[in-house]
């Protein structure tokens, strides 16, 4: 299985999401069966896009009746390995760091927060959503007593190199890193990367030119 998802390439993978967000709003719909051209006109992306994009993980459609949106919404969900639990660790009890603690969807995807760190003792014994946060300092005997499988790392860039250094060495595999900057992690580690300043950047970009970017 390791060795196909390899060759699966980045814009599919990025794709993913997409069709699981769109089948979700076409369960809450009622609907229950949905071709590749409807779902092309929905999604904006075109039908043989769709069914190269499916046909990576086994097509899941009938030729004459399309996909039942239930059982692909299922399929996908355990692509993007939604059908299991992942344990969160948030570093950074700012603004950002509060705003994904306080966004209750991610539990429903099954992301559940086990821990909010930062480095002001003024925080420390503070709650979000009754989790505790608790000093930066106690990350790693945490990290000895906890599996953990992602940390979002929204604190200074200054510190999040170090962390992620630490919390690599204790295992962590998955990197959700909201600081501007390259985390120097080994290969086998990985690490989404989100810059919010690119991101509007790229509007500017499109702005300027009159045109969207793929």
């Amino acid at each position: 299985m390791a060795e196909k998802e390899n060759k699966i390439s980045n814009a599919v993978i990025k794709r993913l999401p997409r069709y699981y967000r769109h089948l979700g709003e076409l369960i809450e719909m009622g609907v229950e069966r949905i071709s590749s051209n409807e779902l092309s006109v929905r999604m904006k992306v075109t039908a043989s896009q769709i069914r190269q994009d499916l046909n990576n993980f086994g097509g899941f459609g009938q030729q004459g009746y399309g996909y039942n949106v239930k059982i692909l919404y299922m399929e996908i969900a355990k692509i993007l390995g939604l059908d299991k639990k992942h344990s969160v660790v948030i570093i950074g009890a700012g603004n950002l760091g509060r705003a994904i603690a306080n966004y209750a969807n991610f539990e429903k995807r099954g992301f559940i927060i086990e821990g909010i760190f930062d480095i002001n003792p003024k925080l420390k014994g503070s709650t979000i959503r009754g989790i505790e946060v608790r000093n930066l300092e106690e990350i790693e005997d945490f990290a000895k007593e906890h599996a953990i499988d992602i940390v979002a790392l929204t604190i200074p860039k200054t510190q999040a190199v170090d962390v992620a250094e630490r919390l690599a060495r204790l295992g962590v595999k998955a990197f959700w890193n909201f600081a501007h900057t390259d985390l120097n992690v080994p290969e086998d580690v990985i690490v989404e990367s989100v810059h919010l300043s690119e991101s509007l950047m790229r509007i500017s970009y499109m702005l300027e030119n009159g045109s969207s970017m793929d």
